[in-house]
């Protein structure tokens, strides 16, 4: 069964926050070196060749080619040549945020892994090159690989450990959320959750925002989307009856629909039965 972290993180890692701010690739000189330092971003290495050090808090590695390191935020870390033959890495810097809650604090990974992803090399290639683009859709692309360079990650990954007490807050988020879930058929207030976390209305606002990225009723109404779509897909009930099973007057209802899908509920019915079909 999914520990509370884990089921967290399930909900709410579409709304990840990225923010890249450098990527290159470098063939690192016999001083690259730095000792017992650390930062507020991650930091991504994808080794091609030569030889040296990290060391992540108390542990030393010596990275080979084909292993993509992930040195996460807050820890602390050392890196150094040991030999002429040095680095040449594949790098960037970057923050990944759920609220303001760092993603790897939450979420705790191996420090590196041995993809078999043939496409890394040309996933970084590509990060590179939307860095330095003036295109509109640039910071899109920079976001769409970094998200796959990740997935990469986790998806290698042996073992991947969740830290409930990241925050004194985390576990009474985690009860509301969970709440939430449970209770999408009803009208939930925020000074009932409020009252439920033992939270002032104004500060748990504040909490939950900063917890989730959304307001309580953004995403409250989101999540009863979210319930709604599904019911639509696959079950006969009129959209009437859908309303009711997430506690909103039809005409709300059909207005929020609208303003999150973009479709009328009957129309995303309509199109979900023809995806079915083809």
């Amino acid at each position: 069964m999914k520990n509370q972290a884990e089921t967290f993180l399930g909900k709410n890692l579409a709304n990840v926050q990225l923010d890249v701010s450098i990527a290159a690739y470098t063939k690192v000189p016999e001083t690259w070196r730095d000792e017992n330092y650390t930062t507020d971003f991650n930091k991504l290495y994808y080794i091609m060749e030569g030889e040296g050090f990290v060391k992540v808090n108390n542990e030393t590695f010596y990275p080979k080619a084909g292993e993509l390191y992930l040195l996460p935020s807050g820890s602390v870390q050392s890196y150094g040549t040991i030999n002429a033959n040095t680095f040449g890495k594949y790098w960037c810097h970057f923050t990944a945020k759920i609220g303001d809650f760092h993603l790897f604090q939450l979420m705790k990974t191996p420090v590196f892994i041995r993809p078999d992803e043939s496409e890394l090399e040309e996933k970084f290639k590509q990060l590179i090159t939307h860095m330095h683009s003036d295109s509109l859709s640039s910071t899109f692309r920079v976001h769409s690989i970094l998200l796959e360079i990740i997935a990469v990650f986790i998806e290698k990954s042996p073992a991947i450990h969740f830290k409930l007490n990241a925050s004194p807050s985390f576990d009474k988020m985690d009860t509301i959320l969970t709440y939430i879930e449970e209770h999408l058929d009803e009208n939930l207030s925020v000074e009932a959750l409020a009252q439920i976390a033992n939270f002032h209305p104004n500060y748990f606002i504040t909490v939950f925002k900063n917890f989730t990225g959304s307001s309580p009723i953004q995403y409250i109404n989101r999540r009863k989307i979210e319930k709604a779509k599904e019911l639509l897909a696959v079950s006969e009930q009129t959209v009437s009856s859908i309303s009711d099973s997430v506690g909103m007057e039809l005409s709300y209802f059909s207005r929020a629909f609208k303003e999150l899908t973009g479709l009328s509920p009957t129309s995303f019915r309509e199109l979900s039965a023809k995806s079915r079909i083809k």
